[in-house]
Formats: structure tokens, C-alpha cells, sequence
């Protein structure tokens, strides 16, 4: 018997979901209701709204844990381009378990971004640039040590042009994965999206030297329209040897 992201059986004869519809309105583009009409009609949105999750990218990160199992208790995480908060409050559950229950911290949830979130039990928030020279000195200092996971569900400010939005993503990857590599202990894992377009495969070449098994995966809460995916890089080899 399926069931819905809502947790609602679909079997049954008759049933069908209510959709909600959006009426066009006066200074509203039609574009910005189509993208009203899709948030009040999807399943994760509804869910993480009764959940308590600041988004539906929560979900995106679960069914990455589910399959790839990185966030692991005691686990030190770094979450780049954090806010709202949803992945931290995800890592949260799954790494730092005894922060819900009042109980002593055993991981470290670290969440940095360019602008200041609402604070989240169980997790350090800093307002960072992490392409500063010094953001990975900082994050290993608050860290006390380094990171177990890196990981980023960042994506540029769109452009309205697809060939420019997926270079830019990578781009942003690409800088994420170089922060992932002066931060991860050995054996760590680094975790980002990215658009499928053509432009990444520098970027596979890259993590392929870099870790040793790296897997791409859509999860089922990415929308079916979207061209975003995520790679998973796991096992860290640390520092590569000078080939000079």
C-alpha cells in the first residue's frame, strides 16, 4: 500500500487529492503563481510546515542519509549556505540525538551563512563567508578539530538563463568541495547539489581523486521538473601527495 509524503494512503477507489488553485492578481507575474499554486499543492511543503522544518529541503536530505548513512551520532557537520535551517535541524535529529532530549551534545552541528538565521537547538549558527582566506581556520577552531561532513545545498541566484545558472552552481560547488577538502578529516564525506547540464564532469574528476567512492542521486523530495541532483563523495583520502 503506497503512501504520500503527507503519510496518506494512496490506494482506494475515488480518492484523488484536492488541488489548491491560485487566482492571478493585480502587480502578481504568472510565473510567481504558478510557483504559489505549486507550493500550496506539494506534499513536502504541507509535510514540513506540520513537522516543524523550516523547508521541504529537509526532506532532500533525509533520503540522502537514508541511502548514503553519513550522518551518523557523534558526527562533526558543517553546513554551508545553511539558512533557513532545514539541514541542520535534520543533522540535528540524526547526529546530535541527546541535544532534543536535554541531554549532553554528542556531535557538533555547525551552520554558516552570509546572512543570520534563527538560532536552532543543538546547533552553532555563524554569520561566514566560506570563501574568506581564513573561513576554514574558523570552522576547524569552532569545530575543535575537523569535519566529519561537509556538506551544502547552495545554489546561485538564478539568471533566468539555464547554460549560466549551471555554471554558476558548479561553480559554487566546485568552491565548496575546495572549503570540504581543507576542512574533512580522512574518511569524511562531502555532500552538495549541483545541475545535471553537461558542465560538471571536472567537478566528478575532481572528487574521484579526492574520495573514494562518489555517487550521484536525485533524491525523491528534488521536484520531477528540476534538473538538480546531488553528489555524494565519500571516504576522504586527506592530503593528496605534491606530484612535483
Amino acid at each position: 500500500m503506497g503512501k504520500t509524503p503527507t503519510g496518506k494512503n494512496t490506494s482506494g477507489r475515488g480518492q484523488r487529492d484536492l488541488k489548491v488553485k491560485v487566482k492571478s492578481a493585480r502587480g502578481r507575474t504568472t510565473s510567481s503563481t504558478r510557483w504559489l499554486q505549486r507550493q500550496l499543492n506539494d506534499p513536502y511543503v504541507k509535510r514540513a510546515q506540520s513537522e516543524g522544518y523550516r523547508g521541504r529541503a529537509a526532506y532532500k536530505i533525509m533520503e540522502l542519509d537514508d541511502k548514503f548513512r553519513f550522518l551518523v551520532p557523534g558526527a562533526r557537520i558543517v553546513d554551508l549556505g545553511a539558512a533557513p535551517g532545514g539541514w541542520c535541524q535534520v543533522a540535528v535529529k540524526r547526529s546530535n540525538v541527546l541535544a532534543e532530549r536535554g541531554g549532553k551534545a554528542v556531535g557538533t552541528i555547525l551552520g554558516v551563512d552570509l546572512q543570520e538565521m534563527e538560532p536552532i537547538a543543538g546547533c552553532e549558527l555563524h554569520q561566514l563567508d566560506f570563501m574568506e582566506d581564513d573561513a576554514d581556520l574558523k570552522v576547524k577552531e569552532w569545530l575543535g578539530g575537523k569535519a566529519d561532513v561537509v556538506m551544502s545545498d547552495m545554489a546561485a541566484s538564478s539568471s533566468g538563463h539555464k547554460q549560466t545558472d549551471h555554471l554558476r552552481i558548479i561553480a559554487l560547488c566546485e568552491a565548496a568541495a575546495y572549503f570540504a577538502f581543507d576542512v574533512l578529516d580522512e574518511g569524511g564525506t562531502f555532500v552538495a547539489k549541483v545541475l545535471a547540464g553537461g558542465a560538471e564532469g571536472d567537478l566528478q574528476k575532481l572528487l574521484k581523486q579526492r574520495f573514494t567512492k562518489v555517487h550521484n542521486y536525485k533524491p525523491p523530495a528534488s521536484r520531477s521538473d528540476s534538473s538538480e541532483k546531488f553528489v555524494v563523495a565519500l571516504g576522504f583520502r586527506g592530503e593528496v601527495p605534491d606530484q612535483g
